[in-house]
């Protein structure tokens, strides 16, 4: 049988709508305990694994519910896991190995704050010590402003914690119940700054020269020099977690990117956070 051209143009248009329409497809998003967000398609759920696939691919991973802490399906549906009840039988089996300190009242707690990189998942202790320090010292400079509230000492909270063998790789493991009781505190501030690395190049040119002029025939001549250099821009794109408890109940939960992808972003969007958290009074 012979082809004809339209046909085979009409062959081809659908076979690109097709694919168009296949690129296009909405992804389920499992969000991860770590912050971690994974696009992707669910194909299998039971009470203890979430098993998908990645776009484009066929082999099937198997996810641990226990590091899930929501799914936002393609179809608009969420659904949330709470292992609040594991978490509970966990601080019940080692109840007798936490070390309670003495409750002082109407005291926040500064947690350490994980810096972690988003593209490998790997943490900085420094600046996750210089995150907690940041926010530490914001709280004090707005001491009047969360009144009755009162700072912890950071030495205090970073020696109770130490002596209870966390820190910032496994401080987000811990139930928040945990935590008050080993620092003693009924409130709690924690925030996590995630972040991914871009790199960009600008261009700049650099014009000189000499003008000459003839007498005879007012001809200009131009002797130019054009030098171009090259810089290299680093970006920093930052996803802030912002949450506060008190009394172990979650009463601020919020998100923020910054607006400006320079190096020290974060700092503007813990401030931000913090100026709207329910502990915060304008004066």
């Amino acid at each position: 049988m012979k082809v004809t051209k339209p046909f085979l143009f009409l062959l081809v248009l659908l076979s690109a709508f097709v694919s168009f329409a296949q690129s296009g497809k909405k992804l389920d998003k499992i969000i991860k305990r770590d912050y971690q967000i994974i696009e992707c398609t669910v194909l299998k759920m039971s009470d203890k694994t979430v098993e998908y696939s990645l776009p484009g691919e066929t082999v099937q991973i198997s996810l641990d519910v226990s590091q899930i802490a929501k799914i936002d399906f393609a179809s608009g549906r969420s659904q949330t896991f709470d292992v609040s009840a594991d978490a509970s039988t966990t601080s019940q089996s080692s109840s007798q190995s936490i070390a309670s300190a003495d409750m002082k009242h109407n005291t926040i707690a500064v947690l350490p704050v994980p810096y972690v990189n988003a593209d490998n998942q790997q943490g900085s202790e420094d600046m996750a010590k210089f995150a907690q320090n940041d926010l530490y010292n914001k709280l004090l400079d707005k001491s009047s402003n969360i009144f009755p509230l009162t700072v912890q000492d950071l030495r205090t909270t970073n020696s109770l914690l130490h002596k209870a063998g966390i820190d910032h790789t496994n401080i987000d493991e811990t139930p928040i119940e945990d935590l008050e009781k080993i620092l003693g505190v009924d409130n709690i501030v924690a925030a996590k700054v995630s972040y991914t690395i871009g790199t960009g190049t600008t261009a700049t040119t650099y014009n000189s020269g000499n003008a000459k002029v003839s007498n005879n025939n007012k001809k200009v001549t131009t002797n130019d020099i054009s030098t171009t250099t090259a810089n290299n821009q680093t970006y920093y794109y930052y996803t802030v977690y912002f949450d506060m408890y008190r009394n172990t109940d979650k009463i601020y939960s919020q998100t923020r990117k910054p607006f400006l992808a320079v190096k020290d972003g974060w700092m503007d969007s813990i401030t931000y956070l913090l100026k709207r958290s329910p502990i915060y009074v304008k004066k």
